[in-house]
């Protein structure tokens, strides 16, 4: 097989066009837009469906399909009546500081926004999860996860009012949860098992990002315990598919991972 000479690391063998050449009409505007997308530059305002499809001698229908791809990728997105171009993914490490390491890292600025924090009656899953007692009061704290003031993904937090009884007169919800943790109560995070898989948001979740229910989301569930090994907190994180990319580094020899480092939590 043929590599081209300027083929990116990373990038779509042969720029994904099958050996027989041919290719989707669709998909060599979307490689001819994506060219545009390079000249213009972040912010760039997209020419309209209208002019793309004319530039191109294609349908509107063709245009529209390219640039719904080029959207869920992540390239550009909606502003207004129009389409600009998208900045870069955030990249986030996969680590107990994840996500204010991860904005801060890439010069953005990380913030939440409170949806809401209640307790409830631990049901059985999620005490065998959190070390709690079935029926024990449990914390619920769900808040946006924001990117610049940009509604980039959704979390859930549970952990048990015994070991945090005064959550809700202590913690301002709109800083890292983390640093309450080791700052406040002198508790510090040992470990987390981490799974993640693609999912699309329901109708309430794609509301509070502010997104299309059908943009894929990365789900993020997390059990974290401390340095005792004691099971702390179970987290749910959608984080926006078009927004967002996750790395780690893999250590060699003891079949473990090295997670990122950093004591700024979420």
């Amino acid at each position: 097989m043929d590599y081209p000479n300027d083929q990116a690391p990373g990038a779509p063998i042969r720029s994904g066009i099958p050996e027989h050449g041919r290719i989707p009409k669709y998909y060599a505007v979307k490689a001819q837009i994506s060219l545009l997308i390079d000249e213009l530059g972040e912010g760039g305002l997209l020419p309209t469906e209208r002019d793309l499809a004319l530039r191109h001698e294609v349908s509107r229908e063709t245009v529209r399909q390219a640039l719904r791809e080029l959207l869920l990728e992540g390239r550009l997105r909606r502003q207004g009546r129009g389409t600009v171009v998208a900045g870069p993914k955030l990249e986030q490490p996969l680590s107990l500081a994840s996500y204010t390491e991860g904005v801060r890292r890439q010069g953005r600025r990380p913030g939440r926004h409170l949806i809401g924090l209640e307790r409830f009656p631990c049901p059985e899953a999620l005490a065998a999860e959190i070390g709690a007692v079935r029926g024990e009061h449990v914390w619920h704290l769900e808040r946006v996860l924001l990117a610049d003031d940009e509604r980039v993904g959704l979390e859930s937090t549970y952990v048990s009012v015994a070991r945090l009884p005064r959550l809700d007169t202590e913690f301002d919800p709109d800083s890292s949860f983390y640093a309450y943790l080791r700052d406040r109560l002198g508790i510090a995070f040992g470990d987390a098992d981490e799974r993640i898989e693609t999912v699309l948001a329901t109708p309430r979740e794609a509301l509070l990002i502010g997104t299309p229910p059908a943009l894929p989301m990365l789900l993020l569930h997390r059990l974290s315990r401390d340095t005792e090994g004691r099971p702390l907190e179970r987290v749910r994180t959608l984080f926006r598919g078009d927004r967002f990319s996750f790395t780690t580094h893999l250590g060699g020899g003891d079949g473990t991972t090295r997670r990122g480092g950093g004591d700024e939590g979420r």
